[in-house]
């Protein structure tokens, strides 16, 4: 079974050119569940470059599918077995925000797209820098 990745290593993915904000926001909570976007938020905000993206997608689907501890690492094969949306489509670059920054190792941090931070990894030649993808077409 091939297993697919949505990895990137010394890149920086901006934010969509169709983003609505100025500024890096936290998703508001909708309710009772936390939203993709809460989940990913939480995770990658309070632990920036601890975990990869592979890391991060995987969990926020297991926490919404209610997978078991004993059942994660053959849940994990399954899941990337597929290819999966990158955090070019997640809702923190293309609805909130926030710039991903993937080091060497492929752990990623996220910068408000008003912070010194991502305007100096939005410019730096050592990242392959990307867009994030647009909502609308």
């Amino acid at each position: 079974m091939k297993e697919h990745t949505t990895n990137y290593q010394n890149t920086f993915i901006e934010i969509a050119e169709d983003c609505p904000v100025k500024a890096g926001e936290m998703p508001p909570l909708k309710g009772e569940k936390k939203s993709v976007a809460n989940r990913q938020f939480d995770m990658v905000y309070d632990n920036p470059y601890k975990y990869t993206s592979d890391d991060v997608l995987f969990q926020v689907y297991a926490e919404r599918n209610d997978i078991k501890k004993s059942e994660l690492d053959e849940a994990r094969k399954a899941f990337f077995s597929k290819g999966q949306p990158c955090f070019r489509a997640s809702p923190l670059t293309k609805r909130y925000g926030w710039g991903v920054h993937s080091d060497e190792e492929s752990r990623i941090a996220i910068y408000g797209v008003e912070t010194p931070e991502y305007k100096k990894l939005a410019k730096d030649s050592s990242l392959k820098v990307v867009k994030a993808m647009r909502t609308s077409k």
